[in-house]
């Protein structure tokens, strides 16, 4: 019996391969894995992902491009009219894959940058901070959409009034601000993720009504301080939505509720064993969220006023920073 939640959007790591290894890559990126889905498999995930109504894919790494048929995946993702964007660190990118891209009928491309040329080259790899701008100068000269995505951490926090000084000069539709989350390469390496929350919900402010571009920040800052309603495009903030609306798939079949969610713990099922159909609609699946109840709450989320509807914010972010999954340990709306 299929359980009453509407599938709306999946993230999709079509291959683990990354020209990269950088310093808070959360899954870990730089081979592919043995055994990824083959093209045929990737093909039927496709169908499988319509079938459940998927309306919107994003298609991570890896670096998406090292995949030899992401184009196949992505004419067939927009043959079912499922809207489909590609991030990239930009790395590789090249003015031959400008045809590809508009061939397959890419809806956007997100562009990863992490700071001045000195922070970004030194999480990354020297000369990518360049190649990261060119690809986007590339894309947008060709008419193609792009986003940019920052991933914030304490050291690059404080360069953020440099790093929009520079992406103005771009047309860009839009700048997306996350925070670092201590997983994979970030808990191996040790980067100090934390920062304060308000301090990027003040910058967002100051800057939202007049930048050339959307500005705002993702589901794992925040929340509901009386800024809310300019940081994430006029609404607020949902509550976490893995396993809810929004699904995860990794290159090798496993399904979570967010990628983000990158351990094991969290692995519902895999495609070469079960449909999508089948994990999605399974009633025990997913329960962190579909089995929520504020009494679930824990610290200050307990406490708060908003917790009800909040429900302690990222799922993924509060479990690798201290493993409570329903106490949100950085909220702008308490001290940090």
């Amino acid at each position: 019996m299929a359980v009453p939640y509407a599938l709306t959007s999946c993230v999709w790591e079509i291959t683990l391969a990354c020209c990269f290894s950088c310093a808070y890559c959360g899954s870990r990126a730089g081979k592919a894995r043995p055994y990824e889905l083959t093209t045929e498999e990737c093909l039927d995930v496709v169908q499988q992902l319509s079938d459940l109504g998927c309306r919107r894919v994003s298609l991570i790494g890896g670096e998406v491009f090292l995949r030899k048929d992401w184009d196949r995946i992505v004419s067939a993702l927009t043959a079912q009219g499922i809207r489909t964007a590609i991030i990239t660190n930009g790395f590789l990118f090249s003015e031959d894959l400008i045809d590809k891209i508009k061939a397959a009928q890419v809806e956007s491309v997100a562009v990863s940058l992490d700071g001045t040329r000195v922070l970004h080259d030194r999480y990354r790899q020297e000369g990518s901070f360049d190649r990261a701008l060119a690809a986007i100068d590339v894309l947008t000269s060709a008419g193609i959409p792009v986003s940019v995505i920052s991933t914030l951490n304490a050291e690059n926090v404080q360069v953020l009034e440099d790093l929009y000084d520079t992406l103005r000069q771009y047309p860009i539709f839009a700048w997306q601000l996350q925070a670092c989350s201590p997983m994979g390469n970030a808990a191996a390496t040790g980067i100090e993720y934390h920062f304060d929350f308000r301090q990027v919900i003040s910058f967002v402010r100051k800057h939202a009504e007049n930048a050339p571009f959307t500005l705002g920040i993702a589901d794992n800052i925040g929340y509901f301080t009386e800024e809310e309603g300019v940081l994430r495009g006029g609404g607020v903030f949902p509550g976490c939505s893995a396993g809810l609306s929004g699904i995860g798939i990794d290159s090798v079949g496993n399904v979570r509720g967010c990628e983000a969610m990158y351990d094991d713990a969290f692995i519902e099922g895999n495609l070469r064993e079960r449909t999508l159909a089948e994990i999605w609609n399974d009633p025990d699946a997913f329960r962190y969220n579909r089995a929520f109840d504020p009494s679930l709450l824990t610290g200050a989320c307990a406490e708060c006023a908003y917790g009800a509807r909040c429900a302690a914010g990222c799922r993924s972010y509060n479990y690798f920073v201290h493993g409570k999954l329903y106490e949100s340990p950085f909220c702008a709306r308490k001290a940090t």
